[in-house]
């Protein structure tokens, strides 16, 4: 188990060190200087020089991208004795660091918290932007896979009871439409008709976060009616993947021997549904459960711009329109950073759950 866990863990840093790379690496091949567009185009060639010095872009790119890994590393080596060194240890930037040991020619090995840089634009640390909108995304993406799940499940239910009946074969042709829209369209399409066409009996907004200032001077007052339509839009695919989920593994499950046997014993069927199908039917759907909350975490960016939701994703959005490398390459990172934590454990519990599966 032990020895699992560790092949785990070093997949997971093999797949971070790969999405670092290649952001990184596809931010700097595209065309634009982000101390141009700090700075405007009209400013003199001095000022972006300047910049440029200031932000560590006139050094080569394999030194930025050392710098950059180093700086995310909880371990990291820089130089103690000089300031002007592109190494150095600020303690203010990295929030004092612990020096575990000092070698040679003033470099030392420090434990710190991952530093995920500075934002080209308003000079705030990347750290500090994420935790600001973080919890609104985790708020949309845990309502968004909870209704999927319980409307899933409870639709898939009634769908395996009544094969092949009218509520059958409408569930399946609405989750089949709805596994197939992308999550920009199906964002503009349920805005425009619950927010323009139907506002006056539905009372929502197209735009607008989970908290806002009261117009009356009274500080902060919830929303709660803005989460409605991104959460929605957010769990069309995985409520229709968990409604043909749930009733394909319902079907399996009531033409199984223990169910006939439950039957032939005189139970009644809403015993046999909930005590003997219900928990052998569900295992394959809290994999997908798992797997579509990771998922989201990184759908979220289109549903949030698109609602004007002040998550992760309308941070990237924002980042990118204004070529701020930093908060785009911190913002990623969190999310694939989710999604490998999410998928290890699962594959560990799945692990101490199953014995076949350690044994593979």
């Amino acid at each position: 188990m032990a020895r699992r866990i560790i092949q785990r863990f070093l997949y997971a840093l093999l797949v971070l060190w790969g999405v670092v790379t290649v952001v990184f690496l596809l931010f700097n091949v595209l065309p634009g200087d982000p101390a141009r567009m700090l700075l405007g185009q009209r400013a003199d060639l001095r000022s972006v020089e300047m910049i440029r010095e200031e932000l560590g872009l006139d050094k080569p790119l394999p030194l930025q991208y050392l710098k950059y890994l180093n700086d995310l590393s909880p371990l990291s080596v820089h130089r103690i004795n000089d300031q002007e060194d592109y190494f150095f240890l600020d303690r203010e930037k990295y929030g004092n660091p612990a020096v575990l040991l000092n070698g040679a020619r003033g470099l030392c090995l420090v434990l710190k918290a991952p530093y995920l840089g500075t934002s080209f634009q308003n000079r705030r640390q990347v750290s500090e932007m994420i935790l600001d909108v973080f919890p609104n995304t985790l708020i949309l993406a845990v309502t968004a896979i909870l209704m999927a799940s319980l409307l899933g499940i409870m639709v898939g239910i009634l769908c395996a009871i009544r094969k092949d009946s009218w509520f059958d074969r409408l569930s399946i042709f609405l989750s089949t439409l709805g596994m197939s829209l992308p999550s920009f369209f199906s964002a503009i399409l349920t805005g425009w008709f619950f927010a323009f066409v139907l506002a006056d009996f539905t009372g929502l907004n197209l735009t607008g976060n989970i908290t806002e200032i009261d117009p009356l001077g009274r500080g902060i007052r919830f929303q709660f009616k803005n989460l409605i339509l991104p959460a929605v839009t957010l769990g069309i695919r995985p409520l229709s993947i968990f409604v043909q989920l749930t009733r394909n593994s319902f079907l399996d499950v009531l033409s199984q021997d223990y169910i006939r046997t439950a039957k032939a014993k005189g139970l009644s069927f809403s015993r046999i549904i909930g005590r003997h199908a219900l928990r052998n039917a569900l295992n394959p759907l809290i994999t997908a459960m798992s797997g579509w909350f990771a998922s989201l975490m990184a759908g979220v960016v289109f549903v949030e711009y698109i609602f004007g939701w002040k998550g992760l994703g309308y941070l990237i959005v924002d980042a990118l329109n204004q070529y701020d490398m930093p908060v785009v390459l911190g913002s990623v990172l969190i999310i694939a950073s989710v999604f490998i934590v999410i998928n290890m454990l699962v594959d560990l519990v799945y692990a101490i759950l199953d014995p076949r599966v350690r044994t593979a």
